[in-house]
């Protein structure tokens, strides 16, 4: 073999060499960016399933408050009833106090 073949040779191998780490440039760009493209997606599905889960959770503490006010609001008129039940038991008892109350002042 003659030098300028060697030569021809040993360009010719560069040249295919670099035509390989050009090609493994390109197919790790490409997967770089599909990498990124990728976890991008993940991330938007992570933050909706996030939000539907926060919703979820609020939805659940609004029907625990409203059974929560709801009993609250049922204790407060049974309550309620029964002070009004007693304070007319108590009317009687009360007109009759006054009445003597104030028959004492007057005779007094």
């Amino acid at each position: 073999m003659t030098r300028a073949e060697i030569l021809s040779g040993i360009k010719q191998a560069e040249e295919e060499a670099m035509a390989l780490v050009a090609r493994a440039n390109e197919t790790k760009n490409k997967m770089i960016s599909e990498a990124h493209a990728e976890s991008k997606e993940i991330l938007k599905r992570a933050d909706e399933d996030g939000l539907k889960y926060a919703e979820s959770e609020i939805n659940k503490a609004r029907k625990k408050i409203d059974k929560e006010r709801e009993k609250i609001i049922e204790k407060g008129a049974a309550q309620a009833e029964e002070n009004k039940t007693n304070a007319k038991k108590n009317v009687a008892k009360a007109t009759k106090f006054i009445l003597t109350e104030f028959e004492r002042a007057v005779n007094a």
